[in-house]
């Protein structure tokens, strides 16, 4: 797209939400300083350098595209690719299974910070900052229960581990001066009917207190609930009211996958709920289709309302923005692209609404008033703004991406094996 179609473009999206009272330029301005946490498992299709095994308990990537991610120096040449079409501030959110393990074998109960010292080092070097997440799944001690199991010897493992990733989530937040975002995910439940749900419920609220009870200043806990998963169809331990009444409780962060409840419920409405109760939120923005599938974000409904309404609960400072979703049947550094551009046009969407006028409508019951601006609000040209905030960063402009994926794929991803 030529420089003075984009600036041209700009120019005339200014002026029309002047006349609303929104100041374009700084819409721009939030964004580029709003960070979203970067999944690295969207490069490897959620494989890691651990055991070299796909993804288990209950989660699954479909589709064989060539081109993924075999080792840590190939996910970080990608990252940097996905860095290098993108405009803003981002982070980079890791599982444990991602650590630099040196061909040994470190069992999850015996990780340090040792295993992951070159990526904090690596993403100081990118400008970016790191988030990391405990890894349940994907071990032969997982089964269907980790920080659940009745069986002590099973679960002081994974409380081990887990208190280890805390420790290690500590150390990245002390060296990049900047608080590390920990996820607690467990995969915890049963494929059929369960009679002892409260049971399993108790020890995991034990062993919840007792991970969280190390007090670490560098880094900040979030409990990531679910509402099933492949094989644990039945019952999930860490459900909504579980982790939602232990939050609010303990004055934990919660983490609210879009993936992670009915495809009728809209997933928006619970953040300015949650934010009554809990200090903040994570945000693991998927896309859901029929059940957690993980699919590429787009710039859908679901998306849109979710950061609508993050802003108009004036909630962005109480809130941590990560994407999680894995497609392995398609570019996936395209996968990567569209989505964090989704979020970012979704992001700029709502700083660019008219809410000042739209809380006068409200606050003055002028209902009728209120929903014509919803709608023309709609058809406002977002769409010049977010191309010249990528113009203004020397990023490629609308679809010119698009050919540099697959020059990259041509000269870099055709060539793994």
């Amino acid at each position: 797209m030529k420089t003075e179609l984009i600036l041209k473009n700009y120019e005339i999206a200014k002026e029309r939400y002047a006349a609303l009272g929104v100041d374009t330029d700084k819409a721009i301005e939030t964004l580029e300083k709003t960070p979203i946490s970067l999944h690295c498992w969207q490069a490897d299709d959620v494989v890691g350098f651990e055991r070299g095994e796909a993804a288990s308990g209950g989660i699954q990537s479909t589709g064989n595209y060539p081109g993924k991610a075999r080792n840590i120096d190939e996910l970080r040449q990608d990252i940097e690719k996905v860095n290098s079409l993108l405009a803003g501030t981002f982070r980079l959110n890791l599982h444990e299974i991602y650590g630099e393990f040196g061909g040994k074998q470190i069992d999850r109960n015996e990780v340090t910070v040792d295993q992951f010292t070159g990526w904090m080092q690596w993403a100081k070097e990118q400008n970016m900052k790191l988030d990391f997440n405990s890894t349940s799944f994907s071990h032969p001690k997982s089964g269907s229960l980790s920080l659940s199991n009745p069986d002590p010897a099973i679960r002081e493992f994974w409380i081990e581990h887990t208190k280890r990733c805390r420790r290690i989530a500590d150390a990245m937040g002390k060296f990049q001066n900047d608080p590390c975002i920990m996820n607690i995910w467990v995969h915890d439940g049963s494929k059929d009917i369960t009679v002892e749900k409260g049971r399993y419920r108790e020890i995991l609220k034990n062993s919840l207190d007792e991970i969280l009870a190390e007090e670490l200043p560098n880094m900040k806990s979030c409990l990531e609930a679910k509402l099933f998963g492949i094989g644990l169809e039945a019952y999930t331990v860490g459900s909504h009211d579980f982790y939602a009444g232990y939050c609010a409780k303990n004055n934990v962060m919660y983490t609210l996958d879009t993936g992670h409840y009915e495809p009728t419920e809209n997933v928006s409405d619970a953040v300015s709920a949650l934010l009554l109760f809990v200090p903040e939120l994570m945000l693991h923005v998927s896309r859901p289709m029929h059940w957690d599938s993980d699919h590429v974000t787009l710039f859908d409904d679901n998306t849109r309302n979710l950061f609508s309404e993050l802003v108009r609960a004036n909630a962005l400072d109480r809130a941590h923005i990560g994407l999680d979703y894995f497609d392995g049947s398609i570019n996936r550094i395209g996968a990567y692209i569209i989505g964090v551009r989704a979020a970012q046009k979704s992001l700029l969407q709502a700083f660019l609404e008219p809410l000042d006028t739209l809380r006068k409508y409200e606050d003055e019951g002028k209902l009728f008033q209120r929903l014509a601006l919803l709608e023309e609000e709609k058809t406002l040209p977002f769409g010049a703004v977010y191309d010249y905030f990528n113009l203004k960063n020397n990023i490629p402009v609308g679809e010119e991406y698009i050919a540099d994926i697959e020059k990259y794929e041509a000269e870099v991803l055709a060539k793994r094996n």
